[in-house]
């Protein structure tokens, strides 16, 4: 392709409202245009990439046995109302009504979709496993739109669900697309980790993220760089070190005892006040849930993971309790305690485990107990894993200290089971005759998502260094002086050599000033940049590796052979 006529509109400054460096360079080497907040254009060079990106998913997906389609972006509210989910989504859940008041929604997912065109076709087990893809616009009316397309309200998603008779056989297609996941990514140059995670309001269960390492991702993710252990910090579990605890037989021994701690009803004050470290504190949470107050507790140096505690609470929402409420306990805000309270729910965190000597609070304005031993003083209270891992905490599994990250998610796979078929009422046949709920999987990846994760992690200060498995062109040629009839001459001739040999060339022809074209390669980023300049009268070029940086001559003889070496070896230098 000719660059005099492509439209690539590059920038030189900045925009004030890019945030992240995928972004700024998308903006400014000419990939997108914002059309309004979080919905964007793909102009010829993002395109491309995107396309490139597209062509690695249907590959993978296509060899793992999965089939593609493409279904509808507008859904009938009966179909969200029929699984539950047209309440439960929530406002990012775009919705429209036609002109004959018909409620509708733009498809944010299409899991009702899918299921009602399967529970149509599939009534034999004779049909079953199959798997169904499409890659498809997606809509969700984000609150905050951000950081270009890694979230916007509008992208572009592969999403596939797969359907199987029993558990056994959705296992199998889990770990089928799951691999698939694993391929795709690691052939779109991605640095990323699978990670446990939550399903949210997809719902099922043993779902994992595919998380893109970097600064800027929005998810924590917990790792062991020992046992490879990894997950969303919303899942993650650890090993804190032991509470520290006197060491005197008499504190040990002693009963509690209540303590004036006048105005010292934070977690800070009270440590201060005692002169203890939190984590001899055993922190109590109130909570509203469904009209029922509930009690919290966990150490006093951890904080509460709202998402395990929502799963343990059966999915219900909680808001905190109000003083008046605390007040109807028989307590004080700021001095709630375990002990003393009548006929309310108590959930402990596993934190709290065989704590002893420990300090709550009196229930009492003013006042804390001390010398609480939990397995004594706290008896039959239900324990779950309910905190944020923190920095320092050992790996359960082999004991190495745990590492933190950022990640952008790009791909999410689920183990749906049957909320969608029984919901909907999809079911097979067996060889008995008797009907069965179909069992599901889904398996998302936010192919435009991908796109900016990837640019996030290979650019430096001149701009974007594309992987060569998406790079918009292989070779950007450049002609220095397009009025010299020499270089002219020389430069359709390795033009017409390297696209007749397959690669993508962007040849820049532009009369433009030669610091212009440099800039502009280095900006663009393409895997290798092939300049014909004064030496062409001898039939010698330059050439420069974007990722690299290594600049050397060849002759035009060694053009082709040269490319073959350097794609071949995944944009290594043969020069090294």
């Amino acid at each position: 392709m000719r660059q005099q006529r492509m439209l690539i509109p590059t920038l030189r400054d900045v925009p004030g409202d890019a945030e992240v460096a995928s972004h700024k360079l998308m903006l400014r080497a000419g990939l997108i245009r914002q059309l309004s907040s979080g919905i964007y254009s793909y102009l010829p060079l993002g395109l491309k990439a995107l396309q490139h990106i597209q062509t690695i998913v249907r590959e993978e997906m296509d060899a793992a046995g999965a089939q593609e389609m493409l279904m509808p972006a507008l859904h009938p509210s009966e179909l969200w109302k029929a699984s539950g989910r047209w309440d439960v989504y929530g406002p990012e859940l775009m919705r429209l009504e036609d002109r004959h008041g018909r409620e509708f929604a733009l498809g944010a997912t299409h899991e009702e979709v899918i299921t009602t065109i399967v529970k149509d076709e599939i009534q034999s087990y004779k049909k079953l496993p199959v798997t169904l893809y499409q890659i498809q616009t997606k809509y969700r009316d984000e609150r905050r739109p951000r950081f270009g397309l890694l979230r916007g309200r509008e992208f572009l998603m592969k999403d596939a669900y797969s359907f199987d008779r029993s558990q056994s056989g959705l296992d199998e297609s889990y770990e089928s697309m799951y691999n698939a996941y694993d391929r795709i990514f690691t052939r779109c140059g991605l640095n990323f980790r699978a990670v446990e995670a939550d399903s949210g309001a997809i719902g099922g269960t043993d779902t994992h993220e595919f998380m893109a390492l970097a600064d800027i991702g929005e998810d924590t993710i917990v790792h062991c760089p020992s046992c490879h252990y990894a997950a969303n910090l919303e899942k993650a579990v650890g090993q804190l070190p032991a509470a520290s605890a006197s060491s005197k037989q008499s504190d040990l021994n002693a009963k509690p005892q209540k303590v004036h701690t006048p105005q010292v009803s934070s977690i800070k004050q009270l440590s201060e006040f005692l002169q203890i470290s939190p984590e001899q504190i055993i922190k109590s949470i109130a909570i509203e849930v469904n009209g029922t107050p509930v009690i919290v507790l966990l150490r006093g140096d951890c904080e509460i993971n709202e998402i395990k505690l929502k799963n343990v609470l059966g999915g219900s929402e909680f808001t905190m309790l109000s003083e008046a409420g605390i007040h109807k306990l028989g307590s004080v805000a700021g001095f709630i305690g375990p002990l003393g309270l009548p006929n309310i729910k108590i959930i402990a965190d596993t934190s709290i485990i065989g704590m002893q000597n420990a300090v709550i609070g009196a229930n009492e304005a003013d006042y804390h107990l001390t010398h609480v031993h939990v397995e004594r003083d706290l008896v039959d209270l239900t324990y779950d894993d309910l905190r944020n891992v923190t920095e320092g905490e050992h790996c359960l599994t082999c004991g190495h200290e745990l590492s933190f990250a950022k990640g952008i998610e790009v791909g999410h796979v689920f183990k749906l089971g049957t909320k969608y078929s029984r919901s909907l009422g999809a079911s097979f046949s067996d060889e008995n005759g008797a009907a069965e709920p179909i069992i599901m999987g889904c398996y998302g990846i936010g192919v435009s998502r991908v796109l900016a994760a990837i640019i996030e992690q290979n650019y430096d200060e001149r701009g974007i260094i594309w992987p060569d498995s998406v790079t918009p062109f292989d070779v950007h040629l450049l002609t220095v002086h397009v009025q010299d009839e020499i270089q002219l001459k020389l430069s359709t001739e390795i033009y017409k050599t390297l696209t007749a040999a397959g690669y993508s060339v962007l040849w820049d022809d532009r009369e433009e000033r030669p610091g212009v074209k440099f800039n502009d390669a280095d900006l663009l980023g393409f895997p290798l940049r092939i300049t014909v300049g004064k030496k062409a009268v001898e039939h010698i070029v330059e050439c420069k590796e974007r990722r690299s940086g290594d600049q050397y001559e060849l002759t035009t003889e060694q053009i082709a052979a040269h490319c073959q070496t350097f794609f071949q070896t995944g944009g290594r230098s043969s020069h090294e």
